[in-house]
């Protein structure tokens, strides 16, 4: 066998550039990034048939104060706390299309108000979620996803022995929500990925309202209740500092009409009235680490600081994201 020391030196060279060329192509494939996706904007279809995932979120709500009509800032006692576990299961039914579902556990108290009677099992989404156009960084066209489902009214919400008991709005909402996600690459060899997004949701019936409920009614009502449109606009940004460590950030705006409830009283008195619509902006710091391509957490917190009718909160929460 030849060595490489009885080559020109010009030839030794050449090889050498070539061993690292190559060494460099293996490394930049092998740096592709990692994602676990961030705290608040949906996620797309799954890329292939036959993927799956499972992200359980928990989270803390601690209010601390409320916007009234105007935006202005009141402190707010006693507070409603709530700790909920959210678990998305997502399937790709094909390359393009795929269906995910939100299971949502939660348990809530109050000062002078008690707690819940146990872990209440809330209201049920289920998504479709089809891929339309596939994203192209080169050309930097980004991928669009249209959902559409439903959230079943699983959640108690009427006839409650307790008030912190109620997690429901009884009635089948419609949802729909169009989603891009885009990623670039910035200098130094750090991927930014862009989600934008933005929902609506509408009820499709009005539920039957009895006595305590969550649309604010008490002993011995009986009538109607019909939750108000209510949407979500909002992006996010993740930037990888390395392969495995990301920051993430997400800002959104939610809005929601009044709900409106109509009845007779226990006196026998007819009502019908409407509730204030309410907004809040929300940012949403975190930070993600992947052990692999298929393991990643994330941890940071949800931050409402301004809107109108809506409480002012902070919500420490973290995922685990798992792919199969």
């Amino acid at each position: 066998m030849t060595s490489l020391l009885h080559y020109p030196k010009k030839s030794v060279l050449f090889y050498c550039l070539i061993i690292c060329c190559a060494s460099l192509n293996a490394t930049a494939a092998r740096a592709q990034q990692w994602y676990t996706g961030s705290l608040v904007s949906p996620a797309p279809a799954k890329d292939h048939a036959g993927d799956a995932g499972i992200e359980p979120y928990f989270t803390y709500s601690q209010p601390i104060g409320y916007y009234d009509a105007h935006g202005i800032s009141h402190p707010q006692h006693p507070r409603q706390q709530l700790f909920s576990n959210s678990t998305m299961w997502k399937y790709g039914i094909t390359d393009a299309l795929s269906i995910q579902a939100h299971t949502v556990i939660s348990y809530g108290w109050k000062k002078d108000a008690g707690h819940s009677t146990g872990p209440k099992f809330g209201d049920f989404p289920v998504d479709l979620i089809w891929r339309f156009v596939n994203a192209n960084p080169k050309r930097y066209i980004p991928s669009l996803n249209l959902f559409a489902g439903v959230v079943f009214p699983t959640g108690d919400y009427s006839s409650l022995g307790h008030g912190q008991d109620g997690v429901g709005a009884g009635s089948y909402v419609f949802r729909t929500a169009l989603m891009s996600q885009s990623t670039y690459k910035l200098p130094g060899n750090h991927n930014l990925r862009l989600r934008v997004w933005n929902w609506f949701r509408r009820a499709l019936n009005a539920a039957d309202v009895r006595d305590t409920s969550t649309y604010g009614t008490t002993t011995g009502f009986r009538g109607k209740g019909r939750p108000g449109m209510s949407g979500q606009t909002g992006f996010s940004l993740e930037y990888g500092i390395n392969r495995q460590w990301l920051l993430a950030i997400d800002v959104a705006r939610d809005w929601a009409n009044g709900s409106r409830v109509w009845g007779h009283t226990k006196a026998g008195s007819y009502t019908d009235r409407t509730g204030a619509p309410s907004g809040d902006w929300q940012v949403a710091p975190a930070f993600e680490y992947n052990w692999n391509a298929n393991w990643g957490i994330i941890a940071g917190a949800s931050l409402y600081y301004a809107g109108h009718n809506t409480s002012i909160k902070i919500a420490p929460q973290f995922a685990i994201n798992t792919v199969f």
